[in-house]
Order: structure tokens, then C-alpha cells, then sequence
């Protein structure tokens, strides 16, 4: 039986820790609602560490207004070995990402649709991607991985985003995980 950690249900940001995730999905709501006309990408994605005693796991959450900014907040998780297998950590990562995805219920997703629906025919978009720290690069160990990442993102209906788009995870969570 491997070894892991209870999952960690909470969310921060530099303004704020201990987020719930209603918490950050309020703060969704309201950044979508300033301009209701924009275009929005939602993204999640999970970057890893190795440390000499654990593997540290950070999920980013962006909500960005093309042009206009973004909102964003992480959710840490540390696995207390080091998890060297590269296919082991790629695939933890890809279901940490999974499961904050997941709580993006179809209401939820339906709420955030809301938001612009009313304003599709003046430009405004949606799109919900997840961003997965793999790339298909020759030179890029993680290219073997590719096709089955990238089929467990599609299959829970986000768009998948590999290096070099996928920088919630390979950007933003990776600053994190030092």
C-alpha cells in the first residue's frame, strides 16, 4: 500500500490562505462578473517537486480575462517520500488536477456559462482547460505520457493544454513547489 497524505481541501493565494473551495469559486463568480462581456479561460493544473523527504504537489487555479487580468490561488499537497518514478509523479499530478476539476460540478459550470451566455454574440467566451506539465518534444522525457494524460482531461470535459500551454502548471504552480 502506497503511502499518502489526506488530501488537502484548501486553497490561498497571496491575499488570502485557508480558502474553501466555495470560497474560490465565489471569487470566480465575482471576477467573471466585473466584465461579463470578456473572454475567460478556467484553468487548473498541477506542477511537482522532488525534496530529500517528500514530493510537494501544487494545483493552481486561474481564472483569466484575456487582456484583463487573472485571479489565481494554489492548493498544496506533499506526498512524505520521494516520488521518483516519473510516470508515479505525472499521474498523481494529472488526478490532483482531476480532482479539483471535479469540483467544478456541472452547476458550477453551468453558473460560470451564465455568467456569459448573454453577451456570446458581443464577443464574450468560456473555455475550461486543464494544464498538464508534460510536453511531446523529442528531448522531453514526458512525451510518452502524452496520449494517456491528455485522454483523462478530455474524459472529464476540459480542454487539455501540454508544454509549452500549460503554464498553470509548468508556471505558476511550479513557483510554488521549491
Amino acid at each position: 500500500m502506497k503511502n499518502f497524505t489526506v488530501l488537502n481541501y484548501s486553497f490561498e493565494n497571496l491575499q488570502e490562505k485557508s480558502m474553501t473551495f466555495d470560497d474560490v469559486f465565489k471569487k470566480i463568480v465575482l471576477f467573471m462578473k466585473r466584465n461579463p462581456n470578456g473572454n475567460f479561460r478556467l484553468m487548473v493544473g498541477t506542477d511537482s517537486q522532488v525534496h530529500p523527504n517528500c514530493t510537494k504537489f501544487i494545483t493552481g487555479i486561474v481564472i483569466q480575462q484575456i487582456g484583463r487580468g487573472a485571479w489565481a490561488c494554489i492548493r498544496k499537497n506533499t506526498v512524505p517520500r520521494k516520488m521518483t518514478n516519473l510516470h508515479e509523479r505525472i499521474s498523481f499530478e494529472t488526478t490532483l488536477t482531476e480532482e479539483v476539476a471535479s469540483m467544478f460540478t456541472e452547476e458550477r459550470k453551468e453558473a460560470l456559462i451564465d455568467i456569459v451566455l448573454p453577451n456570446i454574440y458581443k464577443g464574450a467566451s468560456f473555455t475550461i482547460e486543464g494544464h498538464i506539465d508534460i510536453g511531446s518534444g523529442e528531448r522531453n522525457k514526458t512525451r510518452v505520457f502524452v496520449r494517456e494524460m491528455v485522454s483523462r482531461i478530455e474524459s472529464i470535459g476540459f480542454e487539455p493544454k501540454i508544454k509549452p500551454d500549460s503554464f498553470v502548471a509548468s508556471g505558476y504552480a511550479n513557483r510554488y513547489t521549491k
